[in-house]
């Protein structure tokens, strides 16, 4: 469609899982077999038609799997400031109606998923421009039907909005806000602060910025596409955002129309060239 683009793109074989969590805190297995097979430009099925969801519940995120290793951890952050480290081989057991993979408080919900293996930080950011980053083995392994332990410290109405893994100290963290503003800051600039803690400033939040709507991890030469809650569409190359520093508040990303305000941002996924 055409207010529509790639946000994710992997390499599977037909015979692997793809780890549908869901913002419940469901995890429905699918095998790529099971999606059906398009050309470059057919549109592709809603995947809403392939698993059996609930009223409400929508996917945030997927994990391509083709062995479920005892030493790769799925590693998990909720709004609330939650986190949570389970064993992939915790969900080698498929079960067609999906099952729960992290249990949740009343008005809490699963932001984001991430594979990971022990030998990397987490970085977690909040509505209120704050970030924490702390080593991922300050999270003790956990069994699926827990709660998990405290990843960040919230102000009061606090919400966390983004949960990235640094495995690249070469790149840069994009932050955007609501109402279209943001920049890039160098990772190196993100240090390790105690789990469970506010963490440091990331962007600075102020009346002309509005709250934090999104953080990702970019490369120099990569593009991103910036979505408005209207309906707009901006595709745009990184390197033309300025790089700046953490307590700084960032350059305009995106002219919103009165009333319109920015819904999210997403790195562009694009295929690599195949060598012949």
């Amino acid at each position: 469609k055409e207010d529509d683009f790639v946000d994710n793109l992997f390499i599977a074989n037909t015979h692997d899982y793809i780890l549908c969590f869901s913002n419940r805190g469901r995890v429905y297995w699918l095998k790529v077999y099971e999606v059906p097979q398009g050309t470059r430009i057919s549109r592709g099925k809603p995947i809403v038609n392939l698993l059996p969801l609930e009223a409400g519940e929508q996917i945030n995120a997927i994990l391509p799997v083709s062995q479920f290793a005892d030493d790769q951890f799925v590693f998990f952050a909720t709004s609330d400031g939650t986190v949570k480290k389970t064993p992939l081989s915790d969900f080698a057991n498929p079960r067609a109606k999906g099952i729960i993979a992290i249990n949740l408080d009343e008005g809490d919900f699963l932001i984001g998923v991430a594979l990971t293996d022990g030998k990397h930080d987490v970085m977690m950011f909040s509505d209120e421009g704050k970030a924490v980053r702390f080593d991922e083995n300050d999270v003790r392994s956990m069994g699926r039907v827990t709660r998990g332990v405290r990843g960040m410290n919230l102000a009061k109405g606090g919400k966390v909005i983004a949960l990235l893994v640094a495995e690249n100290e070469q790149q840069s963290v994009l932050t955007a806000t609501e109402n279209g503003y943001g920049k890039r800051t160098p990772i190196t600039e993100y240090t390790r602060h105690g789990r469970g803690t506010q963490g440091m400033i990331a962007i600075q939040t102020s009346g002309r910025n509005g709250k934090v709507v999104a953080a990702t991890l970019v490369d120099q030469d990569d593009e991103i596409m910036l979505i408005g809650t209207n309906g707009v569409l901006i595709r745009t190359r990184v390197k033309e955002i300025r790089e700046m520093s953490r307590a700084t508040q960032g350059v305009t990303l995106i002219n919103l129309d009165d009333g319109d305000k920015l819904a999210g941002l997403s790195r562009i996924a694009e295929p690599e060239e195949v060598s012949e």
